[in-house]
């Protein structure tokens, strides 16, 4: 169907932070699949674990146990601060938002949730609401009631929302979409005290700033924050499409058996690669290593900082405001007649978003090549 802008190549192989087209083309990949590919293309535990389960056993409906599935939500509680020890799965980013949603409800008896301006949290007609875009939501209104927006950041317009019918606060540690927005110094704490005094639930948003991405494993932790939430996606499986939401214990009580469910959640072939996924970024360190590249490549792009308008980031989360779309979308282009990938968002957002396990050597030269080429553009 007519809903995607394609970049007009077909990609057929990858291997690490490399991927060829069907002509013997081959590109750098800043985008990853727009974070997904944590562990870049084809990683060798990846594909060894996707082998040995696919010869086992692929799928089995959540009238059973799977061990896979097991040995996935345990390596995701041990990982997650606090008391965020039970965990849903699922097939997708929107998919864990759907989830939160309904148990927040059901934990809460609440209705009402509080999101934010330039927030993206999926387009089903649940987390479509939490979204902010209009031009995401007005063509399928009306949408899921209770759903009110302030800007990111703002406490003093959270607090002037917040009453004994908000059920839960929707954030994002780090705005992906809108443009990789970074939040002000404590908003995600002062968020914390907020919903804590009035007994609403903070639900975090860490499907595109999760796994590692900014420099620990999850976003949040840089805000010394845990949510009662936490939504899960992109790079949670290395590729392999795959979800989950995490709910501190006494917050995952609320649900019973029929409440919330998914075919092909957590299914065993899925839950393997979460497994290798996972235990690839913690004995790696690939936290640590995002943070470290990261800051080199900021330093790569700050020779830019006196020709665009914002340079900005967190670990492998970066954006580059050049202040114009059309500018933005010729900079996309012409770095992908050099061999590199990156995306728009936001209009005239250049993200980058690489793997983290992409080569340093890789990545800077890469960003060099797109100083020149943004340079030229503007």
């Amino acid at each position: 169907m007519n809903t995607y802008s394609r970049v007009p190549i077909t990609l057929i192989e990858g291997k690490g932070a490399l991927v060829y087209d069907d002509e013997g083309n081959e590109y750098v990949d800043l985008v990853a699949g727009i974070a997904v590919n944590v562990l870049g293309h084809s990683h060798p535990a990846v594909v060894e674990a996707i082998k040995e389960q696919a010869s086992k056993l692929i799928h089995c409906s959540n009238l059973y146990y799977n061990e896979p599935q097991a040995e996935a939500a345990r390596l995701l509680a041990e990982t997650a601060p606090g008391d965020l020890n039970r965990v849903f799965f699922c097939n997708s980013g929107t998919e864990s938002v759907e989830c939160a949603i309904k148990l927040a409800r059901k934990h809460t008896g609440r209705k009402r949730f509080i999101a934010f301006e330039g927030g993206f949290h999926g387009r089903t007609m649940g987390s479509l609401s939490a979204t902010w875009k209009p031009e995401f939501r007005e063509p399928f209104e009306p949408l899921v009631p209770g759903f009110e927006h302030v800007p990111y950041g703002d406490l003093e317009a959270v607090e002037k929302k917040m009453d004994d019918d908000v059920a839960g606060v929707i954030v994002e540690p780090v705005q992906g979409e809108a443009g990789i927005i970074l939040p002000p110094e404590d908003f995600l704490r002062g968020l914390r005290e907020l919903c804590d005094e009035y007994g609403a639930l903070l639900i975090v948003d860490e499907v595109q700033s999760g796994m590692g991405r900014t420099g620990t494993f999850f976003a949040f932790e840089h805000d010394g924050v845990i949510p009662d939430i936490v939504c899960l996606a992109k790079g949670i499986a290395g590729g392999v499409p795959a979800g989950a939401t995490l709910a501190r214990e006494e917050v995952a009580a609320s649900f019973e058996p029929g409440d919330h469910g998914s075919t092909f959640g957590g299914n065993p072939l899925a839950c393997a690669a979460i497994v290798a996924t996972v235990k690839t970024i913690l004995d790696e360190d690939l936290p640590a290593e995002a943070a470290r590249k990261g800051e080199k490549a900021l330093r790569v792009l700050s020779d830019l900082e006196d020709d665009v308008e914002d340079v900005r980031g967190r670990g492998l989360m970066i954006g580059v405001e050049v202040g114009d779309d059309d500018t933005a979308e010729t900079i996309r282009d012409e770095a992908l007649k050099e061999g590199i990938l990156v995306n728009v968002t936001s209009g005239d957002v250049i993200r980058l978003v690489p793997p983290l396990v992409i080569e340093d050597e890789l990545l800077e030269e890469s960003l060099e090549k797109l100083v020149e080429i943004t340079r030229n553009a503007l």
